[in-house]
């Protein structure tokens, strides 16, 4: 048969055999308490397991685009209904799988799509395991559960960040905070690496070891002898994004969607420490260059981020 896509095909390599030629990727759509399962169809690779919608990237192709396309086309699920949340890649060198987590903000039916699927299901997430897991998802599934209810909350101590430049500031407080805010809704977009947010060491699921000669799996590591198997990692985290404001600032207009802006009554660095209290169980990043602040922040729990390294991520005024 045709490869419908130069990118299908097989894959081999010292850790086994895997399914796409540039690496797959696989969607993990989260709505309150259940996770979007797929029922994979018998004649399929590991047919008859549960796993996550998804397959093979195209050339060229990013991991996130990759795993929302055959979301849609296996299970229509609707990209404009989710809202990304991180990513974690299992990198063997000559092959990679990307887990896409996704937030539901819309609730949707999915829909049976194409013959890759016998079956869809909103499973909860205490009873995932009870199901017959591929294999891949298996392996993930402790790591992937453990991060569910982790979000990454980035607090942005707004007057040191607009301070931070000597672009006119001074003469409208209020106006150069606006345009941070402008610039800040692009993260909603792009997210942050899991190294900028201090989380660059964080497993997301253990390795997978596979009996038989062929050593064939697909989303998974065939164990090799003499030598550490790979485990998924975070990659890219999508944080929700609070601006602490002070001042004349204070006048700045709300934001719509995952910006929030959080107005000082009294001192702005008190207002930060109290925006990550609100915050217990989040992994935490404040971004500011105040000493005294950090030191705060730090005993929270928190990351700190230094104006510099934020101003780089975001597009230009």
């Amino acid at each position: 048969m045709t490869p419908r896509d130069p990118a299908d095909g097989w894959v081999d390599g010292p850790r086994g055999r895997f399914w796409g030629r540039a690496g797959a990727a696989g969607l993990l759509a989260v709505h309150d308490d259940r996770v979007l399962l797929q029922h994979r169809v018998g004649w399929s690779h590991f047919g008859g397991t549960w796993g996550l919608p998804g397959g093979a990237r195209g050339l060229g192709e990013g991991a996130v685009d990759g795993a929302l396309r055959e979301s849609a086309e296996e299970a229509a699920v609707p990209r404009d209904a989710l809202r990304l949340v991180s990513t974690s890649v299992l990198d063997l060198g000559y092959w990679s799988y990307t887990t896409v987590v996704a937030r539901v903000t819309r609730p949707f039916d999915p829909v049976v799509s194409d013959a890759e699927s016998t079956a869809l299901e909103w499973v909860p997430v205490d009873r995932v395991d009870a199901s017959p897991l591929h294999p891949g998802l298996a392996a993930s599934w402790p790591g992937l559960r453990d991060r569910l209810g982790r979000r990454l909350r980035l607090v942005v101590d707004a007057a040191n960040v607009v301070g931070s430049r000597p672009d006119g500031w001074w003469r409208d407080r209020a106006g150069a905070t606006d345009r941070l805010l402008d610039r800040l809704g692009a993260l909603s977009a792009s997210g942050v690496t899991a190294r900028w947010a201090g989380l660059g060491d964080v497993e997301v699921g253990g390795a997978l070891t596979v009996s038989g000669d062929s050593g064939t799996v697909e989303g998974g590591v065939a164990e090799v002898p003499g030598g550490d198997a790979p485990v998924p990692r975070l990659d890219r985290v999508w944080p929700d994004v609070t601006v602490v404001v002070e001042g004349r600032a204070r006048d700045v207009a709300d934001r719509e969607g995952d910006l929030e802006v959080v107005r000082a009554a009294g001192s702005g660095d008190d207002a930060v420490v109290e925006v990550l209290r609100a915050g217990g169980g989040d992994d935490l990043v404040v971004v500011t260059a105040d000493r005294e602040l950090g030191e705060r922040v730090r005993a929270e729990g928190a990351h700190v981020v230094r104006p510099s390294a934020l101003l780089d991520l975001l597009p230009a005024d």
